[in-house]
């Protein structure tokens, strides 16, 4: 074979071992950020994926169609679930037993590993969802995949008020609300009181778990979970805040600090401290 044919064929086999090879081997999915994408691949930057934990009587969607798509816009791969439903066909969650429910997002916390490839996941709660964030990973035993939680108005020791699921009413959800507790009732209900099952087996011995980062935000205007700081966790490794340490003049209540700009930007904070912004005061739903 002549010399030149022999360089132009090398070169052609070479070409044709090449693109083989980088059609065999499928390039790595690309950093992506989405609400409820599970196509979502956590970036370097955010490489843990959140799961928003909804508050009695709402539901995934609802509960966090405003911090949701904020969290996905600042990056993350964020993830909800309806969880604690007591009939699959009314979209009313969180009102079936404490113990049921955390089953239940313990399995949810394992798909979105999966799915992520992420190693840990952090936890968004609000209302009953903060108390599931906390509750979860000391009595499920999943502390070692969660890096942050951060938990809005959780009744951690009890509230002396149970009209929790009012988080509904804000919903648009009254009507569905009141036939679930007419037809199945609310276990979670009573266990989220002051001395409620729940709540007694949360609070015997350090609720902070090693290893996970803990962030405690509520209202002085909350008037469902009673008294307010009953919300707080005073143990190391936890940080504490009312809203109103940061923005004095904000009137957000118990419902609306899922919707809330400024709440917003301090969990994005406690998610990502390294990167905290500042926080521009705005005004919350004052229910």
């Amino acid at each position: 074979m002549p010399p030149l044919v022999r360089r132009a064929f090398a070169a052609l086999l070479a070409g044709v071992l090449l693109t083989a090879a980088t059609t065999a081997t499928p390039a790595a999915a690309a950093p992506s950020s989405g609400f409820d994408n599970w196509a979502c691949k956590p970036s370097a930057a955010h490489p843990n994926p959140v799961v928003l934990l909804h508050g009695l009587g709402g539901n995934g969607p609802g509960n966090y169609s405003y911090l949701g798509p904020f969290l996905a816009a600042k990056g993350y791969c964020a993830f909800t679930l309806t969880y604690g439903q007591a009939s699959p066909a009314i979209p009313v969650g969180g009102t079936v037993s404490i113990a049921e429910s955390s089953v239940e997002i313990a399995a949810f916390v394992q798909q979105v590993r999966q799915a992520t490839g992420a190693a840990k996941v952090d936890l968004v709660g609000h209302s009953e969802g903060g108390f599931q964030s906390i509750y979860g990973p000391k009595l499920r035993g999943y502390a070692g995949h969660v890096g942050k939680v951060v938990a809005l108005a959780p009744p951690t020791h009890g509230t002396t008020f149970g009209g929790l699921v009012s988080v509904g009413d804000y919903l648009g959800l009254r009507p569905l609300v009141d036939q679930v507790l007419r037809e199945f009732g609310c276990p979670a209900c009573d266990e989220l009181i002051v001395g409620g099952a729940a709540v007694e087996q949360l609070t015997a011995g350090p609720i902070a778990q090693p290893g996970i980062r803990y962030t405690v935000i509520a209202s002085r205007f909350d008037a469902l979970v009673t008294p307010q700081s009953t919300s707080f966790i005073r143990e190391p490794g936890v940080t504490n805040r009312f809203v109103q340490d940061v923005c004095p003049l904000d009137p957000v209540g118990h419902v609306g600090l899922a919707f809330d700009p400024t709440v917003a930007q301090l969990v994005a904070n406690a998610l990502d401290p390294a990167h905290a912004k500042r926080v521009v005061c705005a005004f919350g739903p004052p229910l």
